[in-house]
């Protein structure tokens, strides 16, 4: 019998039971991914993210990420939490470690603040897709149960990843966020149509200073239809919004706050950093807070 150590971890908050909570094994060497499935669908997060050893000396370890459906390449929230787990379990100081993921090896650094920490990733290669045509846009609209008079003209309906892609899009206010109830199979089988299993609607209606947007995340084609907060719809929209001119950089970097969660009553905030580099790519660094909702053992 092996004994795993098994976190939940509330990312995105340090308030219980808000942000975004991902479980994290913090010794998952050995387990195979049926195990892994398992475990994930037992604790029932969006999703669990699996500590193991280094393979190799280019990395301190490797993390892969399962919801209770199915593994992914990437996962933010998960990633906070994974991280904020081994700080913990370690009593590390502040320091950086790199972690091989599905979409290459990663840099994560962790900011201890006297007894606690904040958690920075930086994510994979920010990508942008062409536009959709008008009746794949239109059917995403309706899916979302959202009308052309909700939709911030402004902004492009289109693809943005840094390793697990999301369909972006843009609304005029929070009234018509906060109120979109979507279709969730047709979302699902529109996943299937654009290979692509997210959909993140964000406004820039905000009556907070230093909140610039506010989102959902709703991806029913692996099981979650509505995220709490999002690392991989909210990095991908800082690069979204530099290269559709939404946003400009200052001395080649753009910051911002998104809130995410609150019409579900999980509340949280990402700290969001687009790096404009020499050859005109975009480096995104998420950056969140995170709290122990609880540890235990798993003896499997």
């Amino acid at each position: 019998m092996k004994q795993l150590t098994v976190y939940q971890i509330d990312s995105f908050t340090k308030e219980k039971f808000k942000g975004n909570p991902a479980g994290v094994v913090v010794n998952a060497d050995g387990l195979s991914e049926t195990e892994m499935l398992a475990i994930a669908r037992e604790l029932n997060n969006s999703e669990t993210a699996f500590l193991f050893s280094s393979d190799d000396s280019s990395c301190d370890g490797k993390i892969r990420y399962f919801t209770p459906t199915r593994e992914v390449p990437t996962c933010g929230h998960a990633t906070i939490a994974a991280m904020y787990a081994r700080a913990l379990e370690e009593n590390l100081g502040s320091c950086a470690l790199k972690y091989k993921t599905q979409i290459g090896i990663l840099p994560f650094e962790i900011i201890r603040n006297n007894v606690d920490y904040q958690v920075i990733m930086t994510q994979g290669k920010f990508e942008l897709s062409p536009l959709f045509d008008h009746e794949t846009a239109q059917r995403i609209v309706t899916a979302l149960g959202l009308t052309d008079d909700d939709i911030d003209r402004r902004c492009p309906i289109q693809i943005a990843s840094t390793g697990h892609s999301k369909v972006m899009i843009g609304i005029k206010s929070r009234k018509a966020l906060n109120r979109l109830t979507p279709n969730f199979n047709d979302l699902a089988a529109l996943s299937k149509v654009i290979n692509c299993n997210g959909f993140f609607a964000f406004t820039f209606d905000s009556n907070t200073e230093n909140i610039l947007t506010h989102g959902r995340m709703f991806a029913p084609a692996i099981g979650i239809n509505e995220d709490p907060v999002t690392g991989n719809a909210n990095g991908p929209l800082g690069g979204y919004l530099i290269a559709n001119k939404l946003a400009k950089t200052d001395n080649s970097v753009f910051e911002f706050n998104g809130m995410q969660g609150e019409q579900i009553g999980r509340p949280g905030i990402i700290a969001v950093k687009v790096t404009a580099t020499d050859d005109d790519h975009l480096s995104i660094q998420i950056k969140g807070d995170a709290t122990v909702a609880f540890k235990t053992t798993i003896e499997i």
